[in-house]
């Protein structure tokens, strides 16, 4: 007789069972003082880092995305940078004090975490969403991506063992061994769950906004980046070239377009080809195009973290053995052009526009294509180009002067780091931040009494009942209103 094994049913039990443990153990967790934490998320940190190098290569050969090389640089950015900025951070318990003022913040954990890595970056956004749960004193139950499971497997036992040897409740930390959709609804749904961490799985994020939770979302982006006259030409080219070929383009931070500031187009276009990009002619990127779009504009997953050579030779271009980019000359975005769309792989669009203005309204073009562009970079030395970029773009992160994949996860900027970048009400998610332990908590305001009714409105305040014959109203209570106007004026 053979046993029929509907993987959707264990899913989904394992997924409840998880999920209420993790609500048990999160009883003892919140207690928890920042001490004990940060102790905790030193162990994790430090033991997870032996294995930053095996783990790069088992992702690469797991899932076929990017290059290990690189991976080992992103999982020692978490282990290593993010370990040290997690340091001193106050993220529960009393997090500020104002003496003066009377006030004080409390730093209260959300609560039970459900965290959605992806395939492109598994293990650094592990590790990454690992240490900053624990920081901030919440539990969390992960679901790997099912093309990634057993890496983020492996991630997650070595740090759920670490951090249980230095007293992390059991069950705080768990993640989903039997992967199916139908577990991580259900894991997301589940009532013990108080918010959804999404990276990286944007078609997850219709069942995680219907769950009626927060949801920090950083995913699919469609960034461009914009080169104006005055930039450094050189520098930029050099900046993007670096950015979108890193692991092979996979972040979804890296830039997708290029826009041109028409007077410098030429010497742009010269600097990219000077530095192994290969513009394809308008045959070559049809061809391109169909191979990394299917039939009905779903993305191949397949062509996604290849090398610009390995795509040329799928979509049969000849292209220098030194070609590292290849790039489409466009000049309209469209749901129908696969150009327009984020495109995981050492591809760009490149436009070329007269002036800022309009390269202002291509960059808003690109950006509202798929409604979820979460960074825009801007190379520029005219500050009040800077600034209209930064206050009209529909975008969560605007980078200056700067690789957009190492200056959105915070390596070349000061921005928190992280590997979750929050896409904002654009790109439906509840936060724009670099998603930080500060995040996961909410804080409870507290406020001492530092005035009584009858210091701001005398004595006839006492004792009136609201609505009586006896309240204040009227003239008297906008007299009552003007006095408090006044005393706060004085105070200040």
């Amino acid at each position: 007789m053979n046993t029929i094994i509907d993987n959707d049913l264990l899913s989904i039990q394992e997924a409840r069972i998880l999920a209420e443990n993790a609500a048990e153990a999160q009883k003892h967790l919140a207690a928890f003082p920042q001490e004990k934490l940060d102790e905790i998320v030193e162990h994790m940190a430090e033991e997870i880092g032996k294995y930053a190098k095996e783990l790069a290569v088992m992702s690469a050969d797991e899932t076929d995305y990017g290059l290990w090389q690189d991976k080992y640089i992103k999982n020692r950015f978490v282990c290593e940078y993010l370990r040290e900025k997690l340091r001193g951070m106050h993220c529960v318990g009393i997090i500020a004090k104002d003496d003066a003022l009377r006030t004080m913040d409390v730093g209260v954990p959300v609560g039970v975490l459900a965290a959605l890595c992806p395939a492109t970056s598994p293990v650094s956004t592990t590790i990454y969403k690992a240490l900053i749960a624990v920081k901030s004193g919440n539990a969390v139950v992960f679901s790997p991506h099912p093309r990634a499971k057993r890496t983020i497997g492996r991630v997650l036992d070595i740090m759920i063992a670490a951090a249980e040897r230095h007293g992390l409740p059991e069950g705080a930390m768990a993640y989903l061994h039997t992967v199916s959709e139908s577990g991580t609804v259900e894991l997301m749904g589940h009532k013990a769950v108080s918010m959804i961490l999404v990276t990286g799985v944007p078609g997850m994020l219709e069942a995680a906004t219907r769950c009626g939770k927060p949801v920090l979302y950083g995913g699919a982006g469609n960034g461009p980046a914009f080169i104006e006259r005055t930039a450094n030409i050189p520098q930029a080219v050099r900046d993007i070239i670096q950015s979108k070929t890193f692991d092979n383009g996979i972040a979804t931070a890296a830039e997708q377009s290029i826009v041109v500031d028409g007077p410098i187009a030429g010497e742009v276009k010269s600097e990219l080809q000077r530095n192994g990009a290969y513009f394809m002619t308008d045959e070559e990127s049809d061809r391109l195009g169909k191979l990394l779009f299917r039939e009905g504009g779903r993305a191949d997953a397949e062509m996604a973290g290849k090398t610009a050579k390995f795509l040329a030779k799928c979509a049969g271009i000849a292209v220098p053995e030194d070609t590292v980019l290849l790039v489409s000359e466009q000049r309209y975005v469209s749901d129908t052009n696969p150009y327009s769309r984020e495109k995981l792989c050492p591809v760009l669009a490149y436009y070329v526009e007269d002036d800022w203005m309009h390269a202002c309204e291509k960059c808003i073009e690109l950006l509202l294509s798929e409604r979820r562009g979460h960074t825009l970079v801007i190379h520029s030395n005219d500050e009040e180009v800077i600034r209209q970029f930064a206050l009209k773009k529909p975008v969560a992160r605007v980078l200056v002067n700067t690789p957009a994949t190492f200056g959105g996860m915070g390596i070349t900027t000061n921005l928190f780091p992280a590997m979750t970048l929050g896409s904002g009400s654009a790109g439906r998610g509840a936060t724009s931040d670099n998603v930080s332990p500060m995040n996961l908590v909410y804080i409870r305001k507290v406020g001492y009494g530092v005035r009584t009714v009858e210091d701001l409105f005398g004595p006839q305040a006492v004792g009136t009942v609201p609505g009586s014959s006896d309240a204040m109203g009227g003239q008297e209570g906008m007299q009552l209103l003007q006095n408090l106007l006044e005393l706060v004026r004085e105070r200040s």
